[in-house]
């Protein structure tokens, strides 16, 4: 197989409040989708609702192959596919393999701003066992902060400092 065929995983910038389009007509192309999303409470006047937000505004993540770049460029609400210049970046299996576990995760996770320093770690036990990111503290607790660097966007979720190992 050609490295035209085999299908990576990318991040699409998307216009604002965009993401769930984006993710409803790829998935409707047969293009696999990933849209984390967080549960949020959102107050009106009268009532309050809870709504599903994207946890990274204004991206969605596809997995496709190069000869599939011209119908994903051309899906309404895509501004971009993230990368450097005109070549698409592709994202590392295992950025998505954790975003995918931390949304399957019973734990609480929200958006955190990404970081470029802190210590390095790997989960040791737990649901989360095996995912690498960066660990720090927040009010006497500690998170893991799972990153995904093409697009500079991270998700950080609480966890025990004795389930993690320097990696």
């Amino acid at each position: 197989m050609n490295q035209m065929s085999i299908p990576s995983w990318y991040a699409l910038r998307t216009k604002s409040r965009y993401e769930k389009l984006v993710r409803d007509q790829l998935d409707k192309q047969g293009i696999e989708p990933l849209l984390p999303t967080i549960k949020r409470l959102s107050r009106w006047k009268d009532r309050k609702k809870e709504i599903e937000v994207p946890l990274f505004s204004g991206y969605c993540f596809v997995r496709f192959a190069q000869h599939e770049k011209m119908p994903v460029q051309k899906v309404v609400g895509v501004v971009e596919i993230v990368g450097s210049g005109s070549r698409p970046e592709p994202i590392p299996e295992e950025e998505i393999d954790g975003l995918r576990r931390l949304m399957t995760s019973v734990l609480p996770y929200d958006p955190h701003p990404y970081l470029h320093e802190g210590m390095r770690v790997e989960v040791v036990r737990g649901p989360l066992q095996g995912i690498q990111g960066i660990l720090l503290r927040k009010e006497k607790r500690h998170r893991l902060v799972i990153g995904v660097r093409a697009i500079q966007q991270a998700a950080a979720v609480e966890i025990d400092v004795n389930d993690v190992a320097p990696v």
